[in-house]
């Protein structure tokens, strides 16, 4: 006979159990030094069911926050991709580029809302409107210290798109203005395949229609008759 399994549901309104004081890190060594860092750690931590847990060595990669951009003209309801290689996926059956959202790496004394707006105009040519702050979260925190907060930025696309990118950084990037439906079906098909991508269209999903009635709001009668 299959033996019942106990379903616990987490307290929400309690903080987490454990925090940073239930692990101990005895020693952090550098395994490697380049624009990023990957570190081995030895370390121990508390256990659920009380005591402490064995010495354990873990690898982590070490990056700089990052920021991503979802782009949205509400006027138009389209979105801005761009469109570079990236080496993390050179080994891809189809293909090592990638469409997605703007987005860099957060620099020594600057805001987060500030990144958004650098990146927008350094990879895209955009300036950006209203600012919205979505989430921020650990892509893998399984191995990798990075935090990724998300941004949705009101833009007009009209006249947005070609080639931009710093040179300094050898950058690439071709940039596409692109409706939502196909955003969505591109979605739908597993071609937009990361994180950034699909945490930021979930969330217009649900936005959509009131930040489109909102553009409209805002039109003159002559320009709302012209959409």
């Amino acid at each position: 006979m299959a033996s019942s399994a106990t379903t616990t549901v987490p307290d929400t309104s309690a903080p987490f159990q454990f925090g940073r004081g239930d692990v101990e890190l005895f020693q952090r060594e550098i395994l490697h030094q380049g624009f990023f860092r990957l570190e081995a750690l030895e370390l121990r931590h508390r256990l659920f069911e009380g005591g402490w847990s064995g010495t354990m060595r873990r690898e982590v990669h070490n990056r700089f926050d990052a920021v991503g951009v979802l782009l949205y003209d509400p006027a138009r309801d389209a979105l801005v991709l761009v469109e570079q290689f990236r080496a993390g996926a050179v080994d891809d059956p189809v293909s090592p580029w990638k469409l997605e959202l703007v987005a860099g790496l957060v620099e020594k004394g600057e805001t987060l809302a500030e990144v958004a707006r650098r990146e927008a105009q350094e990879e895209a040519g955009c300036h950006v409107g209203q600012l919205t702050q979505l989430h921020t979260y650990y892509p893998s925190p399984g191995a990798c210290n990075e935090r990724v907060t998300l941004f949705c930025g009101l833009v007009d696309t009209q006249g947005l798109g070609g080639v931009h990118g710093l040179d300094e950084e050898n950058e690439d990037i071709r940039v596409h203005v692109v409706a939502f439906p196909t955003v969505w079906e591109l979605l739908e098909q597993g071609k937009l395949d990361n994180a950034m991508c699909l945490i930021a269209l979930y969330w217009l999903v649900g936005q959509r229609a009131s930040l489109r009635a909102a553009s409209h709001r805002a039109l003159t009668p002559s320009e709302s008759a012209k959409e």
